[in-house]
């Protein structure tokens, strides 16, 4: 009964862990640019980001302001992709049969 018990929490626990397991994430530090409420622009050095700002899930995305310092931290996600049907991995060639003298 006991070991039926400790595999159920084992499982359900691993399971959750393996569902939490969503994109890598990356986070830059600059100066804010540009803010409304639902993007902001980071400058690092001379590369400029454009970030879209979820308000239901970022908190305190409202209290941004052009000149602060700010860390963002966010992750990379696809909005669309298309195949062109070719790939570009080059194709093994065989090797040809070689003939040695005899």
């Amino acid at each position: 009964m006991k070991s039926t018990f400790l595999l159920t929490v084992l499982s359900l626990a691993l399971s959750g862990t393996l569902f939490a397991a969503g994109a890598k994430t990356y986070q830059i530090t600059g100066t804010v640019t540009a803010a409304t409420g639902s993007m902001v622009t980071v400058q690092k050095g001379t590369e400029r980001l454009e970030f879209d700002i979820d308000p239901a899930t970022t908190k305190g995305s409202a209290e941004i302001k052009v000149g602060s310092l700010v860390t963002v931290t966010y992750v990379m996600s696809a909005t669309k992709i298309e195949s062109s049907g070719r790939s570009t991995v080059p194709k093994k060639e065989e090797p040809e049969a070689s003939t040695s003298p005899r």
